[in-house]
């Protein structure tokens, strides 16, 4: 990892210039607690900061103390920053989204039409696309606003978490598809013409369409797209302007992934994808990794002694114990865990329960000899050093696989910035979690 830049996230939170952070990943690997945390770090350093959630998940206002997120940004109490630094939360909410567009862009009565028309109301909550492109909207007008001065997107799970990438094209050709531009003209011919066409245009067309959907939802249809017609242009115009503000300086993108094959996979894909769509990227925040501090102490060594202490011995216990007659006390200074595997003499030193070999009565040492036997014979003792032993052990092999897994991934994207943010021990379920995420992000696992 030394040839591997680092990713300095305060800098990114400190700079006014950065508008929008947009945490992407595959799904169980954190996006949703980084988001929050990366909120909460950015408002107690004097950001105006509102994390939008497009993950159903109720997670993100547990974890702020909300009973419940909706549409509307609302305030997290408890977090407050120099020069007005404070932290709003929301979740987007994809049929309100796409009915405030429409009460924001039509006249009063057409806007009532559009949203009682059984089509739109199909469409609005849950044609294939419309939540991504409800996403982009709900960017849009809240960096439209200016009342943030950072916004924090946290994107679905998957690799639909780049979908609202696609939303501007998606909606581009639904709108200038044959079958749209068909419904379209008789709204745009008007009067007789326009029934005419209808009756003739659309008379090889009903047939089929009347008996695979039904007269009267062809019938939505078309009320639907004459009404909606006037709005269509708005739609991707905004829908553009969007994207272009994603591709902007003022823009982050953050991947979050675990130390997993598969989530990194997935990782290298959203990088390869934001290279090609020209998004920038920050970097990527490696969550959940694990470490140990008996790195020292190998899975094989700490295998091994346990095996030792299981069948009731020692290897080569007599020259261990002969190398410690006569020499002085140990020094007082703490040893690392993995010291007493240095030699595969003896096993590693538990906390003041290690068994060791019998040891003939040394009153140098000054126990007697009874101490040393009921230390050295207890089976309780033996059994769970050796459980400590295997339980390391497989945390020794955790490490390596995520070793393994990482170092795949930084030498396909060595240019790639990486930060490490250390697994909690709990789940993160307050805003002293989001804390502890923001100081792990924050500060860059040692990787010496």
């Amino acid at each position: 990892m030394d040839a591997v830049p680092v990713l300095e996230i305060d800098p990114i939170l400190d700079d006014r210039g950065t508008r929008i952070i947009v945490c992407c990943g595959s799904g169980g690997v954190g996006k949703t607690t980084t988001a929050a945390a990366l909120g909460v770090r950015a408002a107690e350093r004097g950001r105006r900061v509102v994390v939008l959630t497009i993950d159903p998940a109720r997670r993100l206002a547990q974890s702020m103390g909300i009973d419940a997120l909706d549409n509307t940004p609302r305030k997290v109490d408890g977090v407050k920053g120099p020069d007005g630094g404070e932290l709003h939360a929301m979740m987007l909410d994809m049929k309100r989204t796409f009915d405030e567009i429409v009460e924001a862009h039509a006249e009063p009565a057409r806007a009532r039409a559009i949203l009682e028309n059984p089509f739109y109301q199909s469409l609005s909550a849950g044609f294939a696309g419309t939540q991504e492109y409800m996403a982009m909207e709900k960017l849009g007008q809240l960096r439209a606003r200016d009342e943030w001065d950072l916004i924090v997107v946290d994107t679905p799970p998957s690799r639909s978490a780049l979908d609202f990438l696609d939303a501007p094209k998606r909606l581009g050709s639904f709108l200038d598809g044959k079958f749209i531009k068909l419904l379209m003209a008789p709204a745009k011919v008007g009067g007789r013409a326009g029934m005419k066409f209808l009756n003739v245009g659309m008379s090889m067309m009903t047939g089929t369409l009347g008996k695979l959907l039904g007269g009267q939802f062809l019938g939505d249809v078309q009320t639907f797209v004459a009404a909606m017609d006037t709005m269509f242009g708005g739609f991707r115009t905004r829908a553009d302007a969007t994207y272009r503000l994603l591709q902007a300086p003022g823009t982050a993108f953050l991947v979050v992934a675990a130390p997993e094959r598969d989530a990194l996979r997935e990782a290298a894909y959203f990088v390869e994808r934001l290279a090609a769509e020209g998004m920038p990227l920050a970097g990527l925040v490696l969550n959940r990794v694990h470490g140990s501090g008996a790195e020292r102490l190998s899975a094989e060594r700490a295998l091994a002694a346990a095996e030792n202490l299981d069948e009731g011995r020692i290897v080569d216990q007599a020259a261990g114990n002969a190398g410690q007659r006569g020499v002085p006390a140990p020094s007082s200074e703490p040893s690392h865990p993995a010291t007493a595997a240095d030699s595969p003499a003896r096993p590693p030193a538990a906390p003041e329960a290690a068994p060791t070999a019998d040891v003939p009565e040394d009153h140098s040492e000054g126990h007697s000899s009874e101490e040393n036997s009921s230390t050295d014979h207890d089976p309780d003792i033996a059994r769970l050093t050796a459980g400590l032993l295997r339980l390391h052990a497989e945390r020794m092999r955790v490490l390596a696989r995520e070793k393994r897994t990482r170092d795949r991934f930084t030498a396909l994207h060595p240019e790639v910035p990486v930060t490490e943010v250390a697994a909690l021990p709990g789940d993160v379920h307050d805003l002293a979690g989001l804390r502890a995420i923001g100081e792990r992000l924050s500060s860059p696992r040692d990787r010496s």
